[in-house]
């Protein structure tokens, strides 16, 4: 599932329609609500000129902004607001930059918070090398007394050399309808600041869970062990907890199919990194001598296979990645995530799909060979079945009707 690219689609909408832009004092915007709304489907958006992506929750449209430095969604049926902007030197005739009107984010969060006259706390941290801020919001705007959170952090430097610009992103909401952290707090996690962001645990779990200390950890059932930090698992399940909470809004939505892609391609997301030495060590362990790409396939699919299955019906019903690799426990859904992101690690494309009808997921790879199969994006994925000792390609006849079936793209 490919980034969609923000300016070209914005040029497109903003050309006829100038989005209104409301000043909040030198340099400071908020963007309220001003053209024909347009819904993104379920895939992220990117910036080519800043480097940066977002994958807000379901039901965020593209209402604002001038598709460069500026973009506002609006979540329409929580009455929630979602603003970025993009701080930098304004560009020169000759193609270099002025000095960033903002030395910091500390800067820019102060001047944030001095312009609202928002309350709440200053909360600085470092993500992966890039300082950040993450503040409580809580102002008057237009429509009365707002509350939520706000992001300030670096950006990649488009110049090898250059200032790096600052992208200060706010989610909030009236406070009448009640603050709903979930959603905030998951559009702002949804920010990789840089490509090289995209498949590691976002900026807000990073602030709320720091990884701690790597430690050498088992993992399920093999005489091997990995590299974990110690609070990954924690993490991972913190998150997958807060994404259900938000996919259970989506229950009668008729947006329910992307919110369950969405909720999966988060959990990837958040894991990917997590797990990037198991997987390196699972691969090495199952690949001497050298496998084909089925055959390393069909070694990972055995091993999930061999975990205890588990639900909790009362909860997320789905045990995190980190947990299940360590602790080899977790249900249909689980297992494939997992095993489809042991083969992206190994440079087999995979994916998932699922299902809501049959209450069943299953892995898919692009792999050569015979077996059922189903077809996502225009490719035909074999399928894998994790949760019954059968080989690839192998499915129940009472699962067959692709229509009931959701593919799940992961990058």
């Amino acid at each position: 599932m490919g980034l969609k690219i923000v300016e070209t689609y914005t040029i497109m909408i903003f050309r006829n329609n100038p989005a209104r832009i409301i000043p909040y004092g030198r340099g400071m915007v908020l963007l309220l609500a001003l053209v024909s709304p347009v819904v993104l489907s379920a895939s992220p958006v990117a910036s080519p000129t800043w480097g940066f992506c977002i994958d807000p929750p379901e039901g965020y449209q593209l209402t604002g902004g001038d598709g460069k430095d500026r973009f506002s969604f609006g979540f329409l049926e929580e009455e929630t607001q979602l603003d970025l902007v993009v701080y930098a030197g304004a560009l020169q005739p000759d193609g270099s930059r002025s000095k960033n009107p903002y030395a910091s984010v500390a800067v820019l969060a102060a001047d944030v918070q001095r312009r609202l006259n928002s309350q709440g706390d200053l909360k600085p941290f470092t993500y992966r090398n890039k300082q950040a801020i993450l503040m409580e919001l809580r102002f008057l705007g237009i429509n009365g007394l707002s509350q939520g959170w706000a992001l300030c952090i670096e950006l990649a430097s488009p110049e090898p050399a250059g200032e790096k610009p600052l992208l200060l992103a706010l989610a909030y909401g009236p406070v009448q309808r009640g603050n709903i952290p979930d959603v905030h707090f998951s559009a702002l996690d949804s920010i990789a600041p840089t490509p090289q962001d995209r498949l590691v645990p976002g900026p807000i779990t990073e602030y709320h869970y720091p990884r701690g200390m790597q430690r050498q950890v088992s993992l399920a059932g093999l005489p091997v062990e990995a590299l974990i930090y110690e609070h990954d698992a924690a993490a991972a399940q913190a998150l997958v907890d807060r994404e259900f909470r938000i996919l259970r809004r989506y229950s009668a939505s008729p947006q329910w199919k992307e919110a369950w892609i969405r909720f999966y391609r988060a959990i990837y997301r958040d894991s990917f990194d997590r797990l990037a030495h198991a997987a390196f060590i699972l691969e090495r362990f199952w690949n001497i001598p050298a496998l084909e790409d089925r055959d390393l396939a069909e070694k990972a699919l055995h091993w999930v296979q061999s975990f205890t299955y588990e639900r909790d019906l009362g909860g997320s019903d789905f045990v995190n990645l980190v947990s299940a690799a360590v602790e080899g426990r977790g249900d249909c859904d689980s297992r494939a995530l997992l095993w489809a992101l042991i083969l992206e690690q190994a440079n087999i494309p995979a994916a998932i799909m699922v299902s809501p009808h049959y209450s069943h997921a299953m892995g898919l790879a692009d792999l050569p060979g015979t077996g059922a199969r189903f077809t996502l994006e225009g490719t035909s994925w074999l399928v894998a079945e994790t949760t019954s000792p059968v080989s690839l390609g192998r499915i129940s006849a009472q699962m067959r009707e692709t229509r009931y079936w959701v593919g799940v793209a992961l990058e």
